[in-house]
């Protein structure tokens, strides 16, 4: 992956909101920019610098996953070293991201700073509208976790029995993530049985799975970083009328959204398709989420597919496709692959059975 050239794609992108430089806190724009991935660390990012603030835990590492960065080692708060740094860097206006930092920082900040001719900006979504569009080598990533979560669903379903306890279920699914190669897991497991399934995200829960009801399994792996999402609605035993209707309205939601993705297209009209047949089958009210979301170094990222969305979509996005219906007491069903818009084509990165 080139950093070189997502720094010369974000350049332009500061003079466009009138700043000097930007900080980036949020931790995947700050590895997405550096490919420093510690837990502790910021970037201070001009055309002309390239600073990433860390302590002493996290100096070696910076140095071997930056080593085109300036390491400024830092001790103390933000408040306390920023406005120093900044000014020895000359600048007079710099951004910071208005969603990551907390409010009790700004306010320290703007304290030191009222006799200084620094001015902090807010920005929003500046190093994430770079991340929506991916380039080959984190597809590649991307496709690896898809893998992972891939086999943890056949492993699952071979093994899953009347009587396991959702939790039981879970703890199968990760061990198994884990030991074929996934990083820490980009989420907990969900996995939701019978009536449980009606909460999209539900927590494992003690409950032993019946014959016939419905199973919500929700899992993602991780891979140099990136993230996969994948969930299906599985039954064990014979499944009821009510779990085959909807489980089909479902399906048919998927399945059109998917054929109708083009380029151009808005995250809203996506949704609309799926919404419309799961309206015309009688369950609109419960569905009661959006389609998908963008996946990468984050699980849940640019771009968004919802009603009114208004996020255009184009080659180089990766996103889940993922209607359900949720019918409080009974349970409910979830479907969702992952799907990457390539200059030619739509292409479904899960291969999981449904």
């Amino acid at each position: 992956m080139s950093l070189k050239n997502r720094l010369q794609r974000l350049h332009p992108r500061l003079g466009k909101e009138e700043i000097d430089g930007i900080f980036v806190s949020q931790p995947e724009n700050r590895c997405y920019l550096s490919g420093f991935d510690g837990s502790a660390g910021f970037l201070l990012i001009t055309p002309q610098n390239k600073i990433l603030a860390t302590d002493f835990r996290y100096i070696e590492q910076a140095q071997k996953q930056a080593p085109d960065y300036e390491i400024f080692p830092i001790s103390s708060g933000i408040p306390d070293w920023l406005p120093k740094l900044a000014a020895d860097v000359g600048l007079k206006r710099l951004g910071f991201e208005a969603g990551h930092i907390t409010f009790a920082i700004y306010q320290q900040l703007t304290d030191v700073l009222k006799q200084s001719q620094l001015k902090l900006i807010p920005v929003d979504g500046l190093v994430e509208s770079l991340r929506v569009l991916k380039e080959p080598e984190e597809i590649e990533l991307i496709t690896e976790a898809v893998e992972i979560t891939d086999s943890a669903l056949e492993y699952i379903k071979d093994m899953i029995h009347t009587g396991m306890s959702e939790k039981e279920v879970a703890w199968e699914i990760e061990k198994f993530l884990r030991e074929k190669g996934s990083e820490p897991i980009p989420f907990d497991v969900i996995v939701a049985s019978g009536p449980n399934s009606a909460l999209p995200h539900a927590k494992p829960s003690s409950h032993a799975i019946q014959s016939g009801e419905p199973i919500i399994i929700d899992i993602g792996a991780r891979v140099g970083g990136y993230s996969s999402d994948l969930s299906r609605t599985i039954y064990h035993g014979t499944a009821d009328d009510t779990l085959n209707k909807v489980y089909d309205t479902v399906l048919r939601a998927q399945l059109a959204a998917i054929a109708a993705i083009k380029k151009g297209m808005t995250g809203g009209e996506i949704d609309d398709v799926a919404r419309m047949v799961i309206k015309q089958a009688g369950y609109g009210e419960a569905f009661r989420h959006g389609l998908g979301h963008g996946i990468g170094l984050a699980p849940h990222e640019q771009p968004r597919l919802g009603p009114n969305s208004p996020d255009k979509f184009a080659a180089g996005m990766v996103f889940t496709i993922e209607p359900g219906i949720y019918l409080t007491g009974w349970g409910g069903v979830r479907i969702e692959d992952m799907v990457v818009i390539e200059e030619d084509k739509i292409r479904v990165i899960s291969k999981a059975r449904k």
